[in-house]
């Protein structure tokens, strides 16, 4: 499959909604438990802290918290915004996650030492907090998230991209996860494969999350 823009992401989310009857839930559920499978594969042995944004790239941390911690992985999930902020899709597995108990706290505004300090115990960080439709400058709560998980000396996954890079250029729109390792969705994006990328992202992983081939084929 070749690299695809943010335009294109969205169109193949879309069809697959759309034409394909394909539930966003559905398609959330798979890329989350995916993404799982990979730092999985890691040998990981110590904590994962899932740090969450709004929107879907938050929901595919909540869904990848729930496998991890099926897989009997110590997590905690952190948010970056306000839970009744989460909407659709989202909210639904947020919903999962708080009704199975998992650790989650939400972290106030700008609050550099709080997030400093929940990330200090941490094995791998999980970077689910903005996903490929940012265009605009990262703004707070986000620049202190991301300032604080690259100053925590752990290891990264970025879920789907770095949070803060600008998907078709691959270049920083301000603050940007430095990830260890990013697992993206159905294609690589245009951006990673634009140069000094792959110091944001580190190797790439792409994953499956359901989309119907014939669609994927008449991209």
């Amino acid at each position: 499959m070749r690299s695809l823009s943010r335009a294109e992401v969205r169109h193949v989310d879309r069809r697959a909604i759309d034409e394909f009857g394909l539930p966003g839930v559905v398609l959330m559920e798979n890329a989350g438990r995916n993404a799982a499978a990979v730092l999985l594969s890691t040998g990981v042995t110590g904590r994962v802290v899932i740090c969450c944004g709004k929107g879907n790239n938050g929901g595919d941390g909540f869904v990848i918290a729930r496998h991890l911690d099926n897989a009997g992985v110590d997590v905690r999930v952190l948010l970056a915004c306000d839970p009744e902020d989460d909407i659709g899709d989202a909210a639904i597995f947020l919903r999962v996650i708080q009704s199975a108990r998992l650790p989650l706290r939400r972290i106030p505004t700008s609050a550099f030492d709080e997030w400093q300090h929940e990330l200090q115990s941490a094995e791998w960080i999980v970077d689910a907090l903005l996903g490929t439709g940012l265009t605009g400058p990262v703004r707070e709560p986000y620049v202190t998230a991301i300032n604080a998980i690259n100053m925590s000396g752990c290891k990264v996954l970025a879920v789907d991209l770095p949070s803060g890079m600008d998907a078709d250029t691959g270049q920083p729109l301000g603050a940007c996860v430095r990830a260890t390792r990013t697992v993206t969705f159905v294609a690589r994006k245009i951006g990673f494969d634009q140069p000094g990328a792959e110091q944001w992202t580190g190797p790439v992983d792409v994953v499956d999350i359901g989309v119907p081939r014939a669609l994927l084929d008449s991209m």
